[in-house]
């Protein structure tokens, strides 16, 4: 008898041992959309442009800024511009259909073109990108992009993994191309790549309102190949403290330079860069999760064009 309870004591050991959670991301099955219809410029053509967000659905008319709605934590590429008198819309992430009653996401890498005949000739490549977080409208450069994003929200949770499904599409191009709206478009060998990550990072504030981060988890992948369909409930581990000794660690996986520090609201409600100074020990609690899909990675306006991610179902396992 002792043998048998002892039997199955370690069974039902195992079996929570073995046990999952898996939490869904608010708004992560990318089935509500708000339309946003932006008149452009009449110099440039005075057309109606759509941009989509990620939040209820809804369809909103006229050049109003957007911002996070309806508790979505989601934020875009998609922006509305106005720059030396110009308003301008883009959009390069877009809701799709998987089949009747679900969609997904849809990021793409494109050009963006603003013509103003014999003033202005512009063409700037967008690469498709979600993440949590918010961005702030309108945009009134086209520097130091980052510094329009407030990227991450808070969490003080510990995750084991992202799930999401995903579907890639990379075209026959082995060519990059670099165009940030002034001067000529470049060129380079090699195709870019896809990315998705989790980061979780733990941050402080300096007197000054300065924002610093210790980097708590890393989870990150790039993906290269066209997919057959959707590969579903797909995993990132996430792997705490400093990993650059891990066997699977990547040059991409590292703290994020100073020069591409992300931005977010400090005390003070400024937008600022958040350093990241340093790995934190493997048992710390993060203060903030960043999760961002990309259909390019790596340098902003720079990327492979055609290249196109959908992703879907975003979710958080424990």
């Amino acid at each position: 008898m002792r043998t048998i309870t002892s039997i199955l004591s370690i069974l039902l050991l195992t079996i929570s041992a073995k046990a999952e959670t898996v939490v869904p991301i608010s708004y992560g099955d990318m089935n509500r959309w708000e339309v946003r219809i932006i008149p452009e410029s009449i110099i440039i053509g005075g057309n109606d442009k759509t941009l989509y967000a990620i939040a209820p659905n809804d369809t909103v008319i006229g050049n109003v800024p957007y911002k996070n709605k309806g508790g979505s934590p989601w934020g875009t590429c998609n922006v509305l511009a106005h720059v030396k008198g110009i308003t301008k819309g883009s959009n390069a992430v877009f809701p799709d259909s998987r089949e009747t009653g679900n969609r997904a996401a849809k990021l793409s890498t494109m050009i963006e073109r603003v013509k103003v005949i014999g003033l202005i000739n512009i063409d700037v490549l967008v690469g498709g990108s979600i993440f949590l977080g918010e961005m702030i409208e309108p945009i009134t450069s086209t520097k130091n992009p980052y510094s329009n994003m407030a990227m991450g929200i808070p969490f003080n949770k510990r995750p084991k993994a992202l799930q999401f499904d995903y579907k890639l599409y990379m075209p026959d191009s082995n060519e990059r191309t670099y165009s940030s709206g002034f001067g000529r478009k470049k060129t380079y060998p090699g195709h870019d790549n896809a990315e998705v990550y989790i980061i979780l990072q733990r941050r402080w504030e300096d007197a000054e309102g300065n924002l610093y981060a210790n980097r708590v988890g890393t989870g990150r992948e790039r993906y290269g190949k066209t997919t057959n369909g959707w590969v579903n409930k797909h995993r990132i581990d996430v792997k705490y403290g400093n990993i650059t000794e891990d066997p699977e660690y990547r040059d991409y996986m590292g703290l994020i330079p100073e020069e591409k520090s992300y931005y977010a609201r400090n005390s003070k409600g400024q937008m600022v860069p958040v350093k990241e100074v340093g790995w934190d020990s493997p048992d710390a609690t993060p203060t903030h999760m960043l999760v961002m899909a990309s259909a390019a990675s790596g340098t902003a306006y720079i990327g492979t064009v055609g290249l196109t991610l959908w992703v879907d179902n975003f979710a958080l396992v424990y």
